[in-house]
């Protein structure tokens, strides 16, 4: 059913060249979770559908492995070591261990000095890093430690946590080199800005420090030695600076479903403070909160730039949507910020103004109610 879209995947977004090695990773479902009906048949979809494009891989370009796994507590989480053994090589991981720093990696404790020198020791070892990592677990593994050394290593990686398998048929379906245009004027104007200011009809209301961060464009096109980015793709994307995010976020969907009832966040020094709403994700979020104040972090800033994305239940075809923002809590060390905790959960919101205040203090709109105006 996929065969069409399998060959993209690997030959336009993925670039592969002959005698490359492949890794296809996805989860299962654990005992203790108690997803609902319709999430649990997506979450088996999508686990079939990983092993059958490691299979279509295998058979048309060789060199590839397939890893299962039970999921991870939370998207942000690290994946298991095998699946690092399968990334990185053996012999790399078995050093990480001698050196006393993988397991201070795979619970994310680990210092400055100890992700200096894993970086140092996985670069050393690259020859034996797969060139194509294609992640179609569940929960994210965007922002790992995992990823972003084997991404330092030169691997070319997609994360596609949350998909669905319908979604190569429709938001994977894009005009990919319109859509990285789209996404390349768009950063380039975010990066004009000190500050970010987000307002929707909804009462959305915040301010964003910028200065010495970077947005980056997301388009798809993960083809160059170390390339890393979500499919499906568009969206450009930065970590505010920590500390400088104040405001008001109203939650109108969870990351794969419309809420009962608003959720109001208020958001004081970067970050998450108060919660008001009666609906049932609140109890989900104050869980995560009281595990760390980490958790509460304003993580992220994303803006859509997919015009074929249109599912606002999933969140990872939401975030893309042409002229929504998101706003992730949590961890964003793997992408410019300081903030390490092995949570990472985005929020979109719908028909935002957006605009940029440059250094002099000038403003820029560059959506009004969800309509870009560059």
């Amino acid at each position: 059913m996929y065969t069409a879209a399998f060959a993209s995947l690997f030959t336009i977004n993925m670039g592969i060249k002959a005698g490359e090695r492949i890794l296809v990773f996805s989860d299962m479902i654990r005992p203790e979770e108690q997803p609902s009906a319709d999430d649990a048949n997506r979450r088996k979809r999508l686990l079939e559908t990983a092993a059958a494009a490691a299979a279509f891989a295998n058979k048309t370009y060789g060199n590839t492995t397939f890893v299962s796994f039970p999921a991870t507590v939370a998207s942000g989480a690290e994946p298991p070591q095998e699946v690092w053994r399968a990334a990185l090589g053996d012999n790399t991981v078995d050093r990480l261990a001698v050196a006393g720093i993988l397991q201070r990696l795979l619970s994310k404790t680990a210092s400055v000095e100890d992700l200096d020198l894993a970086k140092q020791t996985v670069i050393a070892g690259k020859d034996a890093v797969t060139e194509i990592i294609i992640a179609l677990a569940n929960n994210s593994t965007s922002h790992t430690r995992f990823r972003s050394l084997a991404t330092a290593a030169g691997a070319r990686f997609a994360s596609l946590p949350h998909f669905d398998p319908e979604m190569f048929l429709t938001s994977m379906q894009v005009d990919w080199p319109a859509l990285a245009e789209r996404t390349r004027r768009l950063a380039t104007a975010v990066n004009l800005a000190s500050t970010l200011e987000v307002t929707t009809p909804n009462g959305t209301r915040m301010l964003m420090g910028k200065e010495g961060r970077t947005a980056e464009g997301d388009d798809g096109l993960l083809t160059t030695p170390g390339s890393f980015g979500n499919l499906p793709a568009g969206e450009v994307y930065l970590a505010p600076v920590e500390g400088m995010s104040e405001g008001q976020m109203v939650l109108e969907y969870a990351p794969t479903r419309k809420l009962d009832t608003p959720l109001v966040l208020t958001v004081k020094g970067g970050k998450v403070v108060d919660i008001e709403g009666e609906d049932a994700h609140r109890k989900q979020l104050e869980k995560k909160f009281a595990e760390s104040v980490n958790n509460r972090n304003i993580a992220e800033l994303g803006i859509g730039t997919n015009d074929r994305a249109k599912r606002p239940d999933n969140i990872l075809e939401a975030e893309k949507i042409l002229g929504t923002i998101h706003i992730a809590l949590g961890d964003n060390s793997g992408f410019g910020g300081t903030v390490s905790t092995p949570f990472h959960e985005d929020y979109v919101f719908y028909q935002p103004t957006l605009t940029a205040i440059l250094p002099d203090g000038t403003r820029k709109v560059l959506l009004a109610e969800g309509k870009s105006v560059l």
